[in-house]
């Protein structure tokens, strides 16, 4: 097959990059696209080395598949010459996850969106994913119509320079001089930032609110509610999430955790935390158990690498499907 990769020399990109290596696709070419600043740079590929194109030069004609690691604004201006190019373009952007004529999939949970697709596929949010990846196991025992979410959100997910914002403050701190602020609206090094994304009327951050909206339509119901507070967290890598889901029949917990033994790319561990799930692709999972105020309540608290399986691994997952599905 033939990939390109729009966005590669930032964060989610290197890893789309990195994911393509170790899963081992059988890749006959791969054309890597940047800004203007980046463009010229070297990026080594299986020994062989490939030149960072403009992203202007918009050579995307005979590729098969182009995964996007843009900001939603770029994103959405380049698509549409993608897809006229004869390409399936897997974006991870938050440009097309509302567009309800582009699917948005998390393969272990709704694989047969993909092949609804019109030449574009949407890549969740980070956190939606981590968290649907185990409540959907629960919503396969009993349908799920509410939950109460906390995401607990890495640096990382800013990007570049949210990890590189940490790490000054942290070195400041450690030279006993002022920390400087600028990705982050305060200080993030020791301490918790109780808002990701612009305020809407109803008190809730365009983060949270990507929760209910994104896992309603991953999850084909149009009734789920989700109360979401999304914190940003001084951690380098990976999200947490406490999630308490309430599904229409009572469960039984014992019957929950089996089911997540047998769930694909979960790992049940008696304590997760962000260093556990860095740098690898399975969602852990830990303090399940039932909810003492409601009958049909089951928490748990989930850690994920949001830019593996969050982004970029999601991202590539989906072509994995797409070769599958044509291969079938």
């Amino acid at each position: 097959m033939k990939i390109g990769i729009v966005g590669a020399t930032g964060a989610v990109g290197q890893q789309m990059l990195m994911c393509l290596v170790e899963r081992d696709l059988k890749i006959e070419e791969l054309r890597l696209f940047a800004s203007e600043r980046s463009a010229g740079k070297e990026v080594d590929f299986k020994g062989n080395k490939i030149i960072v194109e403009n992203l202007e030069t918009k050579r995307f004609a005979g590729l098969d598949y182009v995964l996007g690691a843009l900001e939603a604004d770029i994103s959405k201006e380049i698509a549409q010459e993608i897809v006229d190019a004869g390409c399936i373009y897997v974006d991870n952007s938050s440009a097309f996850r509302s567009d309800m004529n582009v699917p948005l999939v998390v393969p272990e949970v709704n694989r047969e969106d993909i092949f609804k697709h019109k030449g574009i596929i949407a890549n969740p949010n980070c956190s939606t994913i981590i968290t649907l990846m185990v409540a959907s196991v629960l919503n396969r025992l009993s349908k799920i119509d509410k939950m109460m979410v906390s995401t607990y959100q890495a640096v990382s997910g800013a990007g570049v320079m949210g990890m590189q914002e940490l790490n000054q403050q942290i070195q400041s701190i450690g030279h006993g001089q002022a920390c400087k602020v600028n990705t982050f609206q305060k200080q993030i090094a020791f301490n918790c930032i109780p808002q990701i994304g612009d305020i809407n009327d109803l008190g809730y951050t365009s983060e949270e609110m990507k929760m209910q909206n994104e896992g309603r339509k991953i999850l084909h119901n149009d009734d789920l509610l989700v109360n979401c507070t999304c914190v940003r967290v001084p951690v380098m890598r990976s999200h947490s999430i406490s999630c308490t889901c309430f599904t229409q029949d009572k469960v039984e917990l014992e019957k929950f955790k089996q089911a997540l033994a047998k769930a694909k790319g979960i790992q049940i561990m008696e304590l997760p935390t962000p260093l556990d799930a860095s740098n690898q692709d399975e969602i852990l999972v830990g303090r399940i158990r039932n909810d003492i105020l409601f009958e049909n309540g089951i928490t748990f608290w989930c850690v994920g690498d949001q830019i593996r399986k969050g982004a970029a691994t999601n991202a590539v997952q989906i072509i994995e499907e797409l070769e599958k599905g044509l291969r079938n």
